[in-house]
């Protein structure tokens, strides 16, 4: 079913469903340590030297297979009733879910990693893909209730929140200054290879 789903797609477009699909499922799968994220400083051949976000320094070698998604901001009216969001939360000083960030997903994604599960953007912070049921402007904030299935959670959008989707990119969108999240697997001589890199276009940092 997944590939009819796709045919109807333009080639840009399909390539990039796929993509996010591999990327959601990582993002819902993978354990904290598959996960680069920080700054390109340099591009030899097939090796990226990453600067990450802890200090560290990090060769990423690109797998032949390498896809790339593009991560652009977009604006809170993107965000509507029925649309199909990720969203990482933390606890607010009052009990409310803040959140980070939220992704919007194309619509062909619907339903990817579906869930409410721990993640490791900050401490004590919630992964959370599900509908946006319904959207309130409050005093101090926009609240936004989701649903997946077995649960809800309503959580509050503030001025910090990033707020970003997935837009095409190619391999050539990564060069020095370049801020990625990379999934990948540590070879032998403490290097890591990924597959799938997101980019943030336009100066923005991908933000899950």
């Amino acid at each position: 079913m997944m590939h009819s789903r796709y045919h109807s797609l333009s080639p840009p477009l399909a390539a990039l469903a796929l993509l996010a699909l591999s990327f959601n499922c990582a993002l819902a799968q993978s354990p904290p340590s598959s996960r680069v994220r920080g700054t390109i400083e340099a591009v030899d051949g097939d090796i990226l030297a990453v600067k990450a976000r802890s200090g560290d320094e990090v060769r990423l070698r690109m797998a032949s297979d390498l896809r790339v998604a593009g991560i652009a901001a977009i604006p809170l009216s993107e965000i509507k009733a029925g649309s199909f969001i990720g969203v990482t939360t933390v606890p607010g000083p009052d009990g409310s879910h803040d959140a980070i960030e939220v992704h919007v997903f194309p619509e062909s994604m619907r339903g990817t990693g579906e869930g409410s599960r721990p993640y490791d953007l900050r401490p004590n912070s919630t992964m959370t893909n599900a509908t946006v049921d319904q959207s309130v402007v409050s005093n101090d904030g926009y609240r936004l209730l989701v649903k997946y299935k077995g649960g809800e959670k309503t959580v509050t959008v503030t001025p910090q929140t990033v707020l970003v989707t997935y837009v095409p990119a190619e391999k050539s969108d990564l060069k020095p200054g370049a801020k990625i999240i990379a999934f990948a697997k540590k070879l032998p001589d403490g290097s890591f290879e990924t597959s799938r890199i997101s980019v943030g276009r336009d100066g923005i940092t991908p933000p899950m």
